[in-house]
């Protein structure tokens, strides 16, 4: 059978091995790893005891580790804003839109180095290359602290872009492995939700670097030493993601061997395996043809022209309200928490009523309304303008939700990876839009910048209500194919590394 040959079911409401596509048998590495475990062996139950209880495992063990990094993904970047207003510009002599190409030269590096990423996360040991990254780009963090002039800022800023480039589409990937559909949409609103935290902590860091720097005269600038320590702490969490993260179930050294097949075939529904090291090309054209796939890239760069613009501007908004640099940096705090409590709670409410993309449009309401408060108040309503400023991190629910659709609603590893792909592509070139619209001849209110943001999450509703839609269509059409006398279910159709479209035991979650 040729290499990127698809497996179609067709007959009788009957079990077979494998389907038959011109005469030809599946190869057995065209499937998915676990399929070597599970092929001509009785199927293997797991009562709810033991699913319990190998679910607690997961999330006692890889779950934090995931938050922990993801939250130090978002302070990594946002040490740059933080940096803004603590001295950077006057140090390195930054002139004109210097701050702006700073701000959208980490997502050059992303987008360059993105595409390599989501294939070396499908034919390399997918933690490994991700603990790998997350050292590296602590590395690059800290030398942020050396530069003295725009030049090498540029140059940091780019490589640290390229090296976290591997985390969301990798955690995405991670969370499809571990975790049923119905459990997949709370642990990515989990940790995506560090985002908050890190906002709320890297604040108070940067405030308390900044007063302290005040009062004892270091003499190393503040800025200087918010990269290194932020730097140095991203190596640490690194390297104990490389210990306690593997790269399936089965080298689970924190499993036993018997749970580590219990902790496959609990995700066996999914209709997605755990992994195949193969590239099929007609997955990659399928993800290129798939209607889905361009309604979740249209949501990324709609998305992230507001957060590329807000992330790394906020603190120059606060100040823009009528407050001091240092306070803007204990004043970023609340927006992280808000952030929290949303994303926490769409993806538990989401997933519980089985309603994940619905839910999500409460928190993009809510973004929008702080929209609103930004561009409508007079520059005298200060308070008003910094409860709109944190009403607005709620917006990020909905990016959640289509993250937690790739590892939910994307099957086939070869689709999967590619649509990851896609999906971060588009991220960045949201985030590299998003600091243009903030033009130093608007400030200090920016508001053609607060338009702009209004417009991209109106458009971004429309998005998620025909996301919801048009997968509503395609279950009506998977359930008629199942219900048809001639449909011939595939035995292990589940470890086959099918696609979501071929797969007509596949269901898409809502």
């Amino acid at each position: 059978m040729p290499k990127d040959q698809k497996i179609q079911s067709s007959g009788a409401d009957t079990l077979t091995p494998f389907s038959v596509e011109d005469g030809k048998i599946a190869e057995l590495a065209d499937a998915d790893e676990a399929l070597a475990i599970f092929a001509g062996q009785e199927l293997v139950e797991v009562d709810e005891v033991s699913n319990k209880r190998i679910l607690r495992r997961i999330d006692r063990i890889i779950l934090p580790i995931l938050c922990v990094v993801y939250g130090l993904n978002f302070l990594d970047k946002t040490t740059l804003s933080y940096a803004s207003v603590m001295g950077l510009k006057q140090d390195i002599k930054l002139k004109g839109d210097n701050y702006q190409w700073l701000a959208s030269l980490f997502y050059f590096g992303y987008l360059a180095w993105e595409w390599p990423t989501v294939r070396l996360l499908q034919t390399l040991p997918i933690a490994k290359y991700s603990g790998a990254c997350i050292i590296l780009w602590g590395l690059t963090l800290a030398l942020f602290a050396v530069v003295h002039d725009f030049t090498g800022a540029a140059v940091v800023r780019f490589f640290l872009g390229a090296f976290e480039a591997a985390v969301t589409p990798g955690f995405a990937l991670i969370t499809s492995q571990w975790y049923k559909t119905s459990e997949q949409g709370s642990r990515t609103g989990i940790w995506f939700s560090f985002n908050g935290f890190a906002q709320i902590f890297g604040g108070f860091v940067a405030y308390g670097i900044a007063v302290g720097q005040k009062d004892h005269h270091s003499s190393t600038a503040p800025w200087k030493i918010l990269f290194l320590f932020t730097g140095i702490l991203t190596i640490i969490v690194g390297v104990l993601f490389l210990v306690f993260v593997p790269d399936n179930q089965l080298k689970a050294r924190w499993l036993t061997p018997d749970d580590r097949v219990l902790a496959l075939a609990r995700v066996r529904d999914n209709q997605q395996g755990i992994g195949n090291k193969r590239f099929k090309t007609y997955q990659f054209v399928e993800a290129l043809k798939d209607p889905l796939v361009w309604a979740f890239t249209f949501y990324g760069i709609a998305s992230n022209i507001p957060n590329g613009g807000i992330t790394n501007f906020f603190s120059q908004l606060i100040v823009s309200f009528g407050y001091t640099p240092t306070h803007s940096l204990l004043l970023g705090t609340p927006a992280g928490a808000v952030e929290v409590v949303v994303l926490i709670f769409c993806g538990w409410y989401g997933d519980k009523y089985q309603k994940r993309l619905l839910v999500s449009l409460v928190g993009l309401g809510i973004a929008i309304l702080g929209v609103i408060l930004l561009v409508a108040l007079p520059p005298s309503a200060k308070i008003g303008k910094l409860i709109g400023y944190y009403l607005t991190l709620a917006g990020p629910a909905p990016f959640v939700a289509i993250l937690s659709l790739i590892s939910s609603n994307v099957a086939g590893y070869t689709k999967k990876t590619t649509v990851a792909g896609l999906y971060l592509i588009f991220y960045c070139v949201g985030n590299i839009i998003g600091p243009q619209t903030f033009r130093p001849s608007d400030a200090p209110r920016y508001v053609p910048a607060i338009i702009t943001i209004l417009v991209c999450y109106a458009l971004c509703a429309v998005d998620i209500l025909f996301i919801w839609w048009y997968c509503q269509q395609q279950n009506k059409k998977k359930s008629a194919i199942r219900a048809a006398a001639s449909y011939l279910r595939v035995e292990n159709s589940e470890w086959l590394d099918l696609t979501d479209r071929e797969n007509p035991e596949f269901v898409y979650t809502l």
